[in-house]
């Protein structure tokens, strides 16, 4: 396949002397349907979080913080230290919604804040309003907790959406001049500080990959490599929560801030991928194998104390206290993203499919403008909720971190659903939708007909003949399935997790069929938490038990279901506009006003209630009805 140009690309575009297994598509070769679930999200996020982002970075002073620096505005700073960061990112999914849709309805916006952060910048490049509006002197000297590189980042991926898919090059100007302070002054040879949060580290590769310069990808390798020595002092944090303990090629797993871990992450990924470093690519695969063996909740969710936004130790994933932050779910599917590109292998796109359609679904109402900032597996009645861990989702945070956040994840969304290498295409991520099948104008077009993750049924109709290897993933849940070619039963094989469709050997269609049923899955022996409870899934998509379902008199914490319970599909109850699943011989126990304490059985079997069926919901669903009790992990005997 041809290598792609620089404006071709979507968030990650590749160098041609890049060791990567398979590479991005050109941006705009995956085109979503609003029929399918990815494509209505898209739409959703276009219609309603994109704005609403808008409205809520004007409303929270975010924007007025750059205004102020040029005397547009006489307000306070307003918002955390990285506030900047937030207009960055909306600004980034604007640009990708315009290389999507090419929409102009965000055009003034956009004209306004580039020249606002334009004209806000230092003579010498600096630019961070926190700092430069006196709330802090204390520029590029006392970074643990500044966040001035974690918003240098936001800003280059800003730029360079912009650039990729617009042409305009202002913002990335403004981006450069600041890099090139940075590396003046923190670069390899100076001073030894570094930013407290990661995430600097993939800007500067994509700054590379985009511009050339190799300058960008040296800075990237010296902060990844310089990270892991204490350098930033004590914090009643520790280390660990930094990523500063330990340098990450002697990292045996994961640790610390959940989000900063897995931008460290991405990030060195990103250098593996482009030099093919062995000694951190084998840390990597470790801190993977801690992450998603050991760590990760079933919905994909990360961090499990609340304390420092932390990685617990291993099996440590208590459902009422996850934290399992929307930043974390968000860049673990970009890490998994990176990790597929290097290895084309199905593990990693099974990870971004069970994050994307759990824990990062979840984290947004139906509306489109309320979030979760932390993503719990259960809710009990009378939860006393602060800003982070509320019972219900909220318009926007304080730390509002995970609203753009997700706002620009899902406006690039059709760059992370297939991929090509020399033999041919790979599809990742199935939804309706048009995917063309090579680099150039002459390749076939495949109408991608589906009703995935509900459906197992995938249909692929070709303009013509298949010229080139097709790759298909065969989700890691799909234990059972079949192929047709061309109308005819067909038995391809299967390498690293994806069934192998030779050149030449489709003239017309592919029908995939991967069953779909919904089952009960088990705990690890170790998950003390759920211990003794099952959850319940259809394909990759988790349910989970809503008090709402439940008669007014039963409390959602006294429910159990039997082992063999029979699971049938069935309609989500009012507007949820979703399959559900009823579990059959549903039980209640009795409440009790007893002693939390007792060496007295509760009740016998004979007092419990027999409920019947029990309705259970798609996980990303809950919490669109009312504030409500809810679990995924149901009790069972």
């Amino acid at each position: 396949m041809p290598i792609l140009t620089a404006e071709q690309n979507g968030p990650t575009g590749l160098t041609p002397s890049s060791t990567a297994a398979v590479r991005p598509l050109p941006r705009g070769s995956m085109r979503f349907s609003d029929a399918g679930f990815l494509g209505s999200w898209q739409e959703l996020n276009r219609a309603a979080t994109i704005p609403h982002c808008i409205q809520q970075i004007e409303a929270s002073g975010t924007v007025d913080n750059f205004r102020r620096l040029i005397g547009e505005s006489d307000a306070a700073f307003r918002g955390p230290p990285f506030a900047d960061s937030d207009v960055y990112k909306t600004l980034e999914a604007i640009a990708w919604e315009i290389g999507r849709t090419g929409t102009s309805d965000y055009d003034a916006f956009v004209d306004e804040v580039v020249s606002l952060i334009a004209h806000a910048q230092n003579d010498d490049g600096y630019l961070n309003t926190w700092v430069q509006g006196g709330t802090s002197q204390q520029k590029l000297s006392a970074m643990r907790w500044s966040h001035e590189l974690y918003c240098l980042g936001h800003l280059i991926q800003a730029a360079i959406a912009f650039t990729r898919t617009t042409g305009r090059r202002d913002l990335l100007a403004t981006a450069i001049r600041y890099v090139d302070l940075v590396e003046r002054e923190l670069g390899p040879g100076a001073r030894p500080d570094l930013d407290g949060h990661p995430e600097i580290e993939t800007a500067l590769v994509e700054l590379w990959r985009l511009t050339g310069e190799r300058r960008f990808m040296r800075l990237a390798k010296h902060f990844i490599d310089a990270r892991g020595y204490q350098t930033m002092g004590p914090d009643h944090f520790g280390a660990d929560y930094f990523l500063d303990h330990q340098p990450i090629r002697e990292a045996t797993d994961a640790v610390g801030h959940a989000v900063r871990q897995l931008y460290l992450t991405a990030g060195a990924t990103d250098l593996v991928i482009e030099e093919g470093d062995a000694e951190l690519e084998a840390a990597l695969e470790r801190i993977w194998t801690s992450v998603h063996t050991q760590k990760m909740y079933i919905t994909g969710g990360l961090g499990s104390r609340h304390r420092g936004e932390s990685f617990g130790d291993p099996y440590e994933l208590p459902p009422d206290r996850a934290y399992s932050e929307t930043c974390a779910g968000i860049a673990n599917f970009m890490w998994n993203w990176r990790m597929l590109l290097r290895t084309g292998e199905s593990r990693f796109a099974d990870e971004m499919e069970r994050g994307l359609y759990n824990v990062i679904a979840a984290s947004t109402s139906m509306s489109g403008t309320e979030f979760f900032y932390v993503n719990r597996l259960q809710l009990r009645e009378g939860h006393i909720s602060d800003e982070n861990a509320s019972a219900s989702r909220l318009s926007w945070f304080g730390c509002a971190c995970c609203p753009p956040n997700l706002a620009r994840l899902i406006a690039s969304l059709d760059s992370y659903a297939a991929t090509s290498n020399d033999r041919g295409i790979q599809l990742h991520l199935y939804s309706d939708g048009n995917l063309a099948l090579g680099n150039d104008a002459d390749s076939p077009i495949a109408a991608v007909s589906t009703a995935y993750p509900w459906d197992g049924r995938v249909d692929l109709t070709l303009d013509r003949p298949l010229g080139v290897e097709l790759r298909l993933r065969v989700p890691a849940w799909a234990d059972e399935y079949s192929v047709k070619i061309d109308g005819v039963a067909a038995f391809p094989a299967k390498a690293d997790g994806y069934l192998v469709l030779e050149p030449n050997s489709v003239n017309n269609s592919i029908e995939l069929d991967f069953y779909v049923a919904p089952v009960i899955d088990l705990p690890h022996p170790r998950l003390d938490a759920s211990r003794g409870t099952m959850a319940v899934r259809q394909g990759p998509i988790i349910f989970a038990l809503e008090q709402a379902d439940l008669p007014a008199e039963v409390d959602v914490q006294d429910i159990y279901l039997p082992r063999d319970t029979k699971l049938t599909v069935t309609r989500a109850p009012g507007d949820l506009d979703t399959p559900a699943i009823t579990a059959s011989g549903a039980m209640a126990r009795p409440s009790t006003s007893g002693p939390l304490y007792s060496n007295q059985q509760r009740s016998s079997p004979s007092e419990d209630r027999e409920l019947g069926p029990l309705t259970l919901i798609p996980y990303f669903r809950w919490g669109n009805r009312q504030q409500a009790a809810m679990r995924v992990w149901i009790p069972t005997q």
